[in-house]
């Protein structure tokens, strides 16, 4: 076979039959108009935190409605509270609620950890 100087990465294939949702109905229970969420953008395109980071709300959400946990709570951490990505939300979705109770969710998930 010729090689041609790349190779065919693997896939990132996420089973979300078997994802644990759990914490997300948390969240939604919380906060419910965070399943309102398009992941449009708006509010990453406007966060303070991400002119001086590489913080990331949309891909903050998305990870924790997936269950990836990891890493998450150090990211959540870059946010301010500001609250300019509630204000250009075109769905209205409270996203200073989601990042503060994504935070709480995720303290009380390690404090059950550390308590086991």
């Amino acid at each position: 076979m010729k090689n041609w100087g790349f190779k065919i990465s693997q896939p990132r294939v996420l089973d979300l039959d078997n994802a644990d949702l759990d914490m997300y109905n948390k969240l939604i229970e919380k906060v419910p108009s965070a399943h309102r969420c398009l992941m449009c953008g708006g509010c990453t395109a406007t966060c303070s935190a991400n002119e001086h980071t590489n913080f990331n709300f949309r891909n903050c959400h998305l990870m924790f409605r997936r269950g990836q946990f990891d890493g998450l709570a150090d990211e959540l951490d870059k946010c301010m509270l500001c609250g300019k990505c509630k204000l250009v939300c075109p769905r209205g979705v409270n996203t200073r609620a989601i990042i503060y109770n994504m935070r709480i969710v995720l303290s009380d998930m390690n404090y059950k950890k550390i308590e086991s």
